[in-house]
């Protein structure tokens, strides 16, 4: 049914209008309260749960930062099985974000291009809203905030700018990411290089507290560099690591060049991604201790592909894309084929 959807009505709408349409619909789960039979049916069959980050996630599927921008979908997308819902990216001001259009499909790749530029409401707005939703719902997903830059913010003053959407969301996190890899901000990406990482991720752990806080970086970074902010993560006391966000390569892609080329500047994300995902993945896994947290996303599209990150090392599993192809019930059918695979391993 939504494959038909998809090809004969979604794909004709602005990708951008499509999402919010989308959403709406998923923010509508609680308002009809609809949560408890939705969940019942997206519940997989055995226990998937996974004890990290101090708490236990009722299955390592999550979505990934990006989808719920300003934290106003959380129960929906609890409902519909996602163990972890990872909120943002917000940053310290309310920001409209790029111009539209800043969505594109690459429905040949199973991709999509976006250079959306953070656009949210602040952090103060999504901090009212993190305490009504722990306030009002005894069963949640685990929720994850995503903080980034201020695009007013010179690079310089970045510390501060962090330090302020700290403040105001740490404590309504279950666990804290610092976000420096997204392409879409101007600079943002330079918060990578160690001189500038090492104080910017000293402060902001000094000042999450007791909230744990992980880093994610970009799938365009040198194996070594890879490597080093690895090594960083530790020597910090980092509670764990996000693998990876887009990808500004264009390498690879099935979809025509012209094609590519109208929709311009972005970070790629979707099927193309799985390769270079999965082999940061590996190379961190032979850099960190096991017990730190490694979530990995990009290219995660099937039950199968969740359960390989699983076996090469992550210790949570993260997907975006796909829902705009799988449709409402996708992390129903990770849920499902998860459990599939572990009794046929049984």
């Amino acid at each position: 049914m939504y494959d038909f959807l998809f090809r004969h009505f979604l794909t004709r709408m602005d990708p951008e209008d499509a999402h919010h349409l989308a959403f709406s619909v998923i923010k509508a789960i609680p308002a009809l309260r609809l949560e408890g039979l939705v969940a019942r049916f997206t519940k997989a069959p055995v226990d998937l749960s996974v004890t990290t980050l101090g708490r236990t996630f009722p299955t390592p599927f999550g979505l990934a930062a990006g989808f719920d921008k300003d934290a106003t979908g959380i129960r929906g997308f609890g409902a519909l099985g996602f163990g972890h819902v990872e909120v943002g990216t917000i940053t310290a001001r309310a920001q409209p974000g790029n111009p539209r259009p800043r969505l594109f499909r690459l429905v040949a790749d199973r991709a999509v291009i976006n250079r959306m530029g953070f656009n949210n409401a602040g952090a103060a707005a999504a901090s009212l809203r993190l305490a009504r939703v722990r306030s009002l719902t005894r069963s949640r997903p685990v929720i994850g905030v995503n903080i980034g830059k201020s695009r007013v913010v010179e690079v310089d003053d970045a510390i501060d700018d962090y330090l302020q959407s700290t403040r105001a969301l740490a404590p309504m996190a279950d666990y804290l990411v610092v976000n420096v890899s997204s392409p879409n901000t101007p600079g943002l990406r330079g918060l990578q290089e160690l001189d500038r990482l090492a104080p910017l991720l000293s402060a902001v752990k000094a000042e999450a507290g007791s909230t744990p806080l992980l880093v994610k970086i970009a799938p365009d970074l040198s194996d070594d560099e890879v490597v080093k902010i690895s090594e960083l993560a530790v020597s910090l006391g980092l509670d764990g690591i996000i693998a990876t966000n887009t990808t500004i390569s264009r390498e690879g892609l099935k979809t025509d060049a012209s094609t590519v080329e109208s929709a311009g500047a972005g970070g790629l994300s979707g099927e193309p991604l799985r390769a270079r995902s999965l082999a940061v993945l590996k190379l961190i896994r032979t850099v960190v201790p096991e017990e730190l947290c490694v979530i990995s996303v990009g290219g995660v599209d099937t039950a199968y592909d969740v359960d390989q990150r699983l076996l090469a090392g992550a210790t949570l599993v993260q997907g975006y894309t796909a829902f705009l192809y799988r449709g409402p019930f996708w992390a129903r059918s990770i849920n499902v084929g998860l459990a599939r695979l572990r009794k046929t391993r049984a």
